[in-house]
């Protein structure tokens, strides 16, 4: 049985609770093999973003001709790209390695202390060059939003009538992440064209350990389909990992601020 592979193309954060850092730590916890395209260094802790450093588009090349041309890569999750030269570059190196390889979208625009990390004109090319390739997108309320250019869903009405309009932009499925929302269940809302949407509820857990959720469950998703998962059971199992990680994470004692999610919680005691 061949080993399931999965790279994540995303940026670095230092304080090790999201970008890359969570997205190899959920593959792993996941049984799958991880590797990484870093597209940015960010400057990071639980406190916010204090700087970004953006890695030039031809390493980025580079690295992805590196990874693609030796490892057997089963699944693609796609993080922060800020920059309009990134994001191109790796439609196109996407586009000649991976065109038969699902492909995960999170279009990460805002970390959780609520610093930027996308520029507009990088929000366009997203749009333009990226979600005509994903399988799955995964906005989270705001950032359906941004793309849209419409205000932030109120309700769930709003919110998959949004998901159809991203659906409608070439995504191949949308997942609403309503982790933004008010009550007390957390509702997602997985959108495709060939079926009714489906609606994934959690408990929501009272913690300010939430650095990294959008990219925990984004990778979660891409790590079920490098093991041959169906989307939507890659989605709901990608869920329940998510769900527990939060549940466990003030286990840890992690920084002053917003701390990460316990990747881990099926294997640390």
């Amino acid at each position: 049985m061949s080993t399931p592979i999965a790279v994540t193309i995303a940026g670095s954060d230092s304080g090790g609770g999201a970008g890359i850092q969570a997205d190899l730590k959920t593959f792993s916890a996941l049984q799958v093999y991880g590797a990484s395209v870093v597209t940015a260094l960010t400057a990071q802790n639980t406190i916010g973003v204090q700087a970004i450093h953006d890695v030039p588009p031809a390493f980025i090349a580079a690295q992805m001709e590196s990874v693609f041309s030796d490892l057997a890569v089963t699944a693609v999750k796609i993080g922060m790209l800020s920059q309009t030269g990134v994001i191109t570059i790796v439609a196109d190196a996407l586009t000649r390695y991976a065109a038969n390889l699902p492909i995960v979208l999170d279009p990460v625009m805002v970390a959780t202390s609520g610093d930027r990390l996308i520029s507009d004109e990088a929000v366009d090319a997203l749009r333009r060059h990226l979600m005509p390739l994903a399988d799955l997108i995964t906005p989270n309320l705001p950032e359906a939003a941004t793309l849209l250019d419409e205000p932030v869903a109120t309700d769930e009405t709003v919110a998959l009538a949004q998901g159809q309009r991203l659906l409608a932009l070439g995504a191949r499925a949308v997942l609403i992440k309503g982790g933004h929302a008010q009550g007390e269940e957390s509702v997602d809302h997985l959108i495709t064209a060939d079926g009714r949407p489906q609606r994934l509820t959690s408990r929501r857990i009272d913690t300010r350990n939430t650095h990294g959720t959008g990219c925990t469950l984004s990778s979660a998703v891409a790590a079920g389909l490098a093991r041959r998962l169906s989307l939507r059971d890659a989605v709901d199992a990608a869920k329940h990992y998510v769900t527990a990680a939060i549940g466990a994470s003030d286990t840890l004692q992690v920084g002053r601020g917003h701390g990460p999610v316990q990747h881990f919680h099926a294997l640390w005691r």
